[in-house]
Order: structure tokens, then sequence, then C-alpha cells
């Protein structure tokens, strides 16, 4: 059996953080794990400019509501669930997943945790495990998964480094000249090809 296992944000649906720093008009927000690969140094430079703004996860989830997908995205998902199994291994939170998760069908979704006070203010957050990304791709092989993952930024580079197969998505040129070991591929249609070639089956149906 094969599993697929796909980043979420800047694979399948918009950066959150840059969203809402472009809602908000605060640059800084916009920093991602394409620009700084230590996730805990982004998270606790994310947790200073909400505090110093007073912004608040009620604020952040009303920007979420208005975003879709990125354009082909529902397809592509629907194209891989009729193939392999579908996970979601993502960096991101389930405070801010639902109306994104929704629209592209509740595939299964292993992420982490946000915890805010009673005024909505977001005092800190919870990580489901150390590298979660890999170690999730490890214990898929466990369950004898032939695993191909596919993402985009530097904290996806251990999970397509230990899956079976590896594919860049959407990638900034930064982190294509970096990982030159994985195929880089920015529409669904090669990244479907992608799947196609990394296959142990044959999937031309």
């Amino acid at each position: 059996m094969e599993i697929a296992c796909l980043d979420l944000e800047g694979v399948l649906v918009p950066e959150i953080w840059i969203e809402f720093a472009q809602a908000t008009g605060i640059e800084e927000l916009k920093a991602t794990t394409r620009d700084i690969p230590d996730y805990d140094v982004l998270m606790r430079q994310r947790l200073r400019i909400l505090d110093e703004h007073g912004l608040t996860l009620p604020q952040i989830q009303a920007t979420i509501a208005t975003l879709k997908p990125l354009d082909g995205a529902i397809e592509f998902v629907d194209w891989l669930r009729e193939r392999f199994q579908v996970v979601i291994l993502s960096d991101t939170f389930y405070e801010f997943s639902q109306p994104l998760m929704r629209q592209l069908g509740f595939p299964t979704l292993f992420c982490h945790r946000l915890i805010a006070d009673d005024s909505g203010r977001i005092v800190d957050y919870k990580l489901r495990q150390a590298n979660p990304k890999r170690q999730s791709v490890l214990a898929f092989k466990t369950l004898y998964y032939r695993v191909i993952a596919a993402g985009d930024s530097y904290n996806d580079t251990t999970m397509l480094a230990e899956a079976d197969a590896g594919i860049l998505f959407h990638a900034p040129q930064n982190v294509i000249d970096e990982f030159p070991q994985f195929p880089a591929v920015q529409s669904f249609e090669d990244l479907k090809k992608e799947f196609i070639a990394a296959s142990s089956r044959d999937l031309s149906l």
C-alpha cells in the first residue's frame, strides 16, 4: 500500500500568516518556514508580534474564514484520494484549519494546537511531537506503507528525505537550490506526474 503525505499551507491553501499579515499591514508576520527554518524561533516571533499589537485568535480566524484553497487544489486532492491514502502533515494549528479543511473534504490532518486565554490572546503553542512530519512518515513505514510526500518549505525537507519519494511543490528558489535531490514542480498537473512516476503501481486510471 502507498500513502501520500502533503504539507498544507503553500501547497493546498494560502499561507495563513501571510494572509493575516496582509490583512493587518504587519510586514513581520509574513515570515514563514520558507524564511526561518527553526520553527520555534518563528513561532516565538509570531507570538511576540501578536502580543505587541494586541491581536487575538478570533481575529486570525476571521481572516482564515475568508480564504479558499489554491486554484486546482480541491481537484488534486480528489484525484489523489482515488489513488492513495492521503494524510496532511502540517505545522498549522487545529484552531486555524477547520474552514479550509472543510473545503478540501476533510482529509486526515496531523498538526499542532494553540493555547489561548479567555480573552483570545494566544499565549503559547503545543507541538504534536518533535519533528512531527518526519516522525509521521517513519510511523507509516512501520505499518508497511510506501510513502510519497510533497511540501514546499524547510520544515518539509526531513519528511521528504524520510519518504520513499519526496517532491518539492511551490517551493521558493532558495529551498530548491539547497535541496536539489528532490524534483521541484510548480503546477498540480506536474505534481500528478511526479506522483505517478514515484508510485510503484500503475496509476493510469
